[in-house]
């Protein structure tokens, strides 16, 4: 077992409740069964529940409950974050009972999604919490018996004494725990010995899902409340002038038509405070439906803005200063700055040995260019927000994915203390990183501020395909130099886009080759980007592995071969300090989908392979298909990942899987296009998303064995399969594709 200190203070632990029989909180609250609070009625509740920290209570009944502090958005955390405190507090899973925590950052940390990093950043503590309890509980129980703490043992909730033959339970040690100090040490169990973490649990919100329990934002209902939509510019570059909303004001049901500034011309905003549109007409009505048909007879004037600028800044990074150029942008003209990029101008972000004399000498030299357009989110979930802020408070509910963040933004633009903003979280309907924007969230406030009731709103599929937020346009230049003996003596990588570059500079091959320079670029843009799945990487992975690909070809080598090569460079005789990945990680999840892909004794099969870092986690795909009818037809997609300790086996698949899918449907048809700042597309009638018939028709998702605490997981196996599927459409077609989406 490995010792680990507690932050936890005897004050931490304790808390003022409304329970009967007292309680201990130590600074959690989180454990789960098999089912989700949301399901418990009155009488499967034991009367007298006991904080043991504010994620977790236990009752005398010996239930416990595992508050989940992060939101859920169908990445399995309300049901796997349980479990690692469950592990270590030692109790029957069947005990336990789920329930969504509430915003509140005096008692959690890091409560958002996002970057893969739930699991990752939860695991040491949610691990001490568990272990935490058991120790309080067993000195409870050595103090009741009389007998020494290191006799007691523990079994799925059961404190047992083997050399009396006593046992007693977790809830009947339950009040005598709370009065236990603190521990400032606890040890941890063994990998070897979990019984929970690393086997299948089904997701606790199984049967409220299925049966259509209220669980999203779109479900949140109060009383009294009225419904809201927004209209925004039609065109990125430009801004409100006038409106006029008599006729509007004029319909059944509409209560008002004003207009509103979302956030404050000398606030400072924070990365994830993005706002497209700053000032937008908002409605106000009885049903959704009667505000649709106001918001068709408004007549609004626009107007273009100027250039200006605005500082940002970045989650954990230092301040910038960000220019918004005025001007109606337009898909032609971006490929036109992308493909003519001699102009803009480069900075060198990493350059090992002597590339440009490498080049120079080179028998051969390789040069291949690849691109992808702006990509919508379209979560399945519209987005929507409900809001009642009066007589000094705020009540919010609704879809966030950083709604600890967002209550910042909210406190200064309604000039409410952050105390008095309470924000519900509710299941989050899709997140993808368009959730991590909250400006809705903040026009539904100010709306209800406004008017002085709750209200809902809601945005169309409209509103938010031409709202913003985007995934970046790309472009990324490859230049490999060859020798006269078909050596690899330099690599150069150009990646920039509008409005950021995609590059990541010290992945692999850097590292690997002794002549390596890697740049960057960026054009500034009036259309509003932020994070997208695997940011940058959902890019930077389909270029590489396109490239080296290729590469693999020209040079004679088979494409695994080839990549395991260039990894045992890295690890044997690394060029430069900076190389963010781990050889031997990467190197486990290619030969594992080259053993269970079938890669070696493929025949006549067309299979394309593709492997990449992101999110500390390492995926390999070998994905295998056929042209029919003009289309592809995906056979199976072989997936190898590294995602360190495996908490839930089952969900870790459904994840891989749906971040597969989710790639594939990207990389054949995702694409937005623009003409005078006016996005081309408004709904699924010309936004194509995959269908069914074009899923794979198997998806194997196999897990390197590890003892490596886990990294991230859902968005590692989303990057990778847009080359695995352009590599495998090359070797079924002869023909490479560099321009996402794929036109077959």
């Amino acid at each position: 077992m490995s010792k680990v200190n507690t932050t936890f203070n005897r004050r931490s632990f304790l808390k003022v409740t409304t329970m009967t029989g007292g309680g201990l909180v130590l600074g959690f609250n989180w454990l789960a069964s098999c089912r989700s609070g949301n399901g418990e009625t009155s009488s499967d509740v034991a009367n007298e529940w006991l904080d043991i920290n504010a994620y977790l209570k236990i009752a005398t009944n010996g239930k416990v409950t595992i508050m989940s502090p992060n939101p859920e958005g169908g990445q399995n955390v309300k049901t796997s974050m349980p479990m690692i405190v469950a592990e270590e507090l030692d109790v029957d899973w069947n005990d336990v009972i789920v329930e969504q925590a509430p915003l509140d950052t005096g008692l959690y940390t890091r409560q958002f999604i996002g970057g893969s990093q739930a699991i990752r950043h939860g695991w040491k503590g949610l691990r001490t919490a568990g272990a935490s309890a058991r120790q309080m509980l067993c000195g409870a129980a050595a103090k009741y018996w009389n007998v020494p703490i290191s006799e007691i043992t523990t079994e799925k909730g059961i404190l047992r004494h083997d050399k009396s033959s006593r046992t007693t339970s977790y809830g009947e040690m339950a009040t005598a725990a709370s009065k236990i100090p603190v521990p400032t040490e606890v040890r941890l169990k063994e990998i070897s010995d979990f019984k929970i973490v690393g086997t299948s649990r089904k997701n606790v919100e199984t049967m409220n899902i299925v049966t259509g329990k209220p669980l999203f934002g779109m479900d949140y209902h109060k009383e009294g409340m009225l419904f809201s939509m927004i209209v925004h510019p039609p065109a990125f570059g430009m801004k409100l002038k006038s409106f006029d909303a008599s006729e509007a004001k004029a319909m059944p049901g509409i209560k008002d038509v004003f207009k509103i500034k979302v956030l404050n011309d000398n606030y400072e905003r924070q990365h994830f405070d993005t706002c497209t549109f700053l000032e937008v007409v908002a409605i106000v009505g009885n049903s959704t439906w009667e505000v649709m048909q106001a918001k068709k007879v408004i007549a609004v004037e626009w107007e273009p803005f100027e250039t200006y600028s605005e500082e940002r800044k970045p989650f954990g990074r230092p301040k910038r200063t960000l220019t918004i150029p005025a001007g109606l942008e337009g898909t032609d003209g971006h490929r036109a700055i992308m493909d003519n990029n001699t102009e803009v101008a480069k900075q060198v972000v990493r350059k090992d040995g002597d590339p440009d004399t490498a080049f120079k000498k080179a028998n051969r030299v390789i040069e291949k260019s690849y691109t992808a357009p702006f990509l919508a989110h379209n979560c399945m979930e519209p987005m929507n927000f409900f809001a009642d802020v009066n007589n000094g408070k705020a009540e919010l509910a609704g879809p966030l994915q950083k709604a600890e963040l967002t209550e910042h933004a909210l406190s200064e633009r309604l000039g409410i203390p952050i105390e008095k903003i309470n924000i519900q979280m509710t299941r989050l309907g899709g997140g993808y990183g368009r959730r991590s924007y909250a400006h809705w969230a903040i026009e539904a406030a100010i709306i209800s501020q406004k008017v002085g009731a709750p209200i809902k709103l809601i945005y169309s599929r409209e509103d938010d395909m031409t709202g913003g937020i985007y995934r970046s346009t790309y472009r990324a230049t490859y230049r490999a130099a060859l020798d006269e003996n078909n050596n690899l003596i330099g690599f150069h990588v150009n990646a920039g886009g509008i409005p950021e570059s995609p590059l990541y500079a010290n992945r692999i091959p850097a590292g690997a080759v002794e002549n390596y320079l890697a740049e960057s670029w960026s054009v500034n843009s009036n259309i509003t980007i932020g994070s997208f799945r695997a940011p940058r990487s959902n890019f930077m992975a389909s270029a590489e592995q396109s490239f080296l690909d290729e590469l693999a070809e020209e040079m004679g080598k088979d494409p695994i071969d080839f990549r395991l090569e260039l990894l045992k460079k890295a690890k044997e005789k690394p060029v430069g300090e900076k190389n963010d990945y781990d050889a031997d990680r990467y190197t486990g999840v290619l030969e594992l989908v080259r053993e269970k892909s079938g890669w070696d004794n493929k025949g006549n099969k067309s299979m394309g392979v593709s492997a990449y870092f992101c999110h500390n986690s390492y995926a390999a795909q070998v994905l295998e298909l056929k042209i029919q009818e003009g289309r592809p037809v995906i056979e199976r997609v072989c997936c190898a990942v590294d995602c360190g300790i495996v908490v839930n086996p089952d969900a870790a698949s459904n994840l891989s899987e749906g971040a597969i899918v989710d790639g594939i449907g990207n990389a054949l048809f995702g694409e937005l296009t623009f003409k005078d700042g006016v996005p081309q597309k408004k709904n699924f009638d010309k936004y194509r998303m995959i269908r069914m018939r074009e899923a794979p028709k198997k998806i194997d998702i196999h897990f390197v064995k590890s003892d490596v605490d886990p990294t991230g997981l859902g968005e590692p196996a989303f990057p990778p399969v847009f080359a695995a599927l352009a590599n495998a459409l090359y070797q079924e077609t002869r023909k490479r594709f560099y321009d996402q989406p794929f036109k077959i």
